[in-house]
Parts: structure tokens; sequence; C-alpha cells
């Protein structure tokens, strides 16, 4: 099947809805209901992964910036990014991806895979979001208290491009809980194939990030997926 190929952990509600089309088309008729019980008697269901490993180092003396995100709900796109560190594995070792989010389209708007937690690799991703930008509004971007995110050179990015800076009040991942979704997204649904060589990994994650934002319905997003509510929105 085409969508199990490209996204073999998608949930059954997000394949029911991508299958519509070609059901009618074919004459078929199954409920969702229907669904879940023969994904269940062939035993295809995904069962949820639970794997964690803290990446963040947040007592440190560099400044930290207030909540900016406490009781606040974005409106549009480009008006919140949320960054994040997770860790990904090769043959050759553990590597790093960088994360940035916009939390409204939920689309990933830039990344970069690493050898490290530096802060010069990881502030990489956030160029790429800012290159990415397609509206000039006022922007605020969340993180953690990572010391990668305090750092002078992360921070002189985001003066230069009049962005204001938003921490966590201390570690505590619920308060960077759609950061740490897409994370767990990522890895549960498309990187789930162990590479061997680091640019093969890198290639893995291209392919994967493209499917997330292109393919993958949400339900948050009605069942549409990020870039489609990113363009629409930003129109």
């Amino acid at each position: 099947m085409r969508l199990r190929r490209r996204m073999p952990r998608l949930g059954t509600r997000k394949l029911y809805h991508l299958l519509q089309d070609d059901l009618h088309r074919l004459g078929i008729r199954i409920g969702r209901d229907r669904l879940f019980d023969w994904l269940r008697e062939h035993r295809l269901l995904i069962r949820p992964r639970k794997n964690y490993t803290r990446t963040t180092f947040s007592k440190h003396w560099m400044r930290k910036y207030p909540n900016l995100l406490a009781g606040h709900k974005p409106s549009r796109p480009e008006q919140v990014f949320v960054s994040d560190i997770t860790y990904v594995e090769s043959d050759e070792g553990v590597h790093y991806l960088s994360l940035v989010t916009d939390a409204f389209s939920r689309k990933i708007m830039g990344h970069m895979l690493s050898h490290s937690m530096v802060a010069s690799e990881v502030v990489k991703a956030m160029k790429q979001a800012i290159g990415n930008r397609i509206t000039s509004g006022p922007l605020i971007h969340h993180s953690d208290r990572g010391l990668q995110y305090c750092s002078g050179c992360y921070q002189d990015v985001l003066r230069k491009h009049q962005i204001t800076p938003s921490m966590t009040d201390g570690y505590d991942c619920y308060q960077n809980a759609l950061a740490e979704r897409v994370n767990g997204i990522l890895k549960q649904e498309f990187l789930l194939h162990r590479c061997k060589t680091f640019k093969d990994l890198a290639k893995l994650v291209n392919e994967a990030i493209n499917a997330y934002n292109t393919m993958r319905p949400h339900i948050a997003l009605a069942m549409q997926t990020p870039e489609s509510v990113h363009q629409k929105a930003s129109g």
C-alpha cells in the first residue's frame, strides 16, 4: 500500500481519512470502526513506542528569557516558532536533530542534523526556518532553557531578525509540548529504519520531514496537512 510505505506507522484515523477517495473510487464501503477491526484482526494496529532521552541542560549561567506563551494561542502562521533537539542514531553513532516548527500550522520550518548539540549547529535550523518564512509579521521563538538557545550566537540571530525569545519556566517538557510532539511523530512514524551512515540518515530525515509536512494529516488541523494550513492561512 502506497500510504503505508511512505508512512508505515500512520494512525488508523488518519489512514482512514486519506483512503476515502480511493475507497469511493473502487466502490468499497467500509467504516472507520470496521477498518480498526480489520487491522486488529490482522495484527496491523500501530502500538505506541515509549522512548525518552533528555537533551536539555538548563543549569548554566547564561541569561534565560520569560515564558511568553502562558495562556497564549497563536492565531496565524509564523507568529510563534517552537524549537527543540532530539537524538537519532545510525551505525556511526548518536546524532542530533534540531527542529523549528510553526506553532499554528505544525509545519516544520527548519531542521539540522548534526554530530553534536553545539549552538553553531543548532542555530542552522533557525536560519533555515527564517529563510523559509513567507510572511514578515512579529514572531516569537519559544524553546526550553538549554544552553544552545541561550547562547550568544543563537540570540544574535533572533535579534538580527527582530524575533522575540521565549523560554519555558524550567525543565518541563509539557511547556514545550508541541515541539516534543513533533519529535515523537518523526521518530515513531517516519524514522523507523536504522541507517548505516550519517549521510544516509540525513537523506532519510529530509524525506521524513517532507512527508510529514505535505502528506500527514493532523487531527488538530481538521485532518489537513501542515503545508496546506500554512499556505492557506498565510495567503
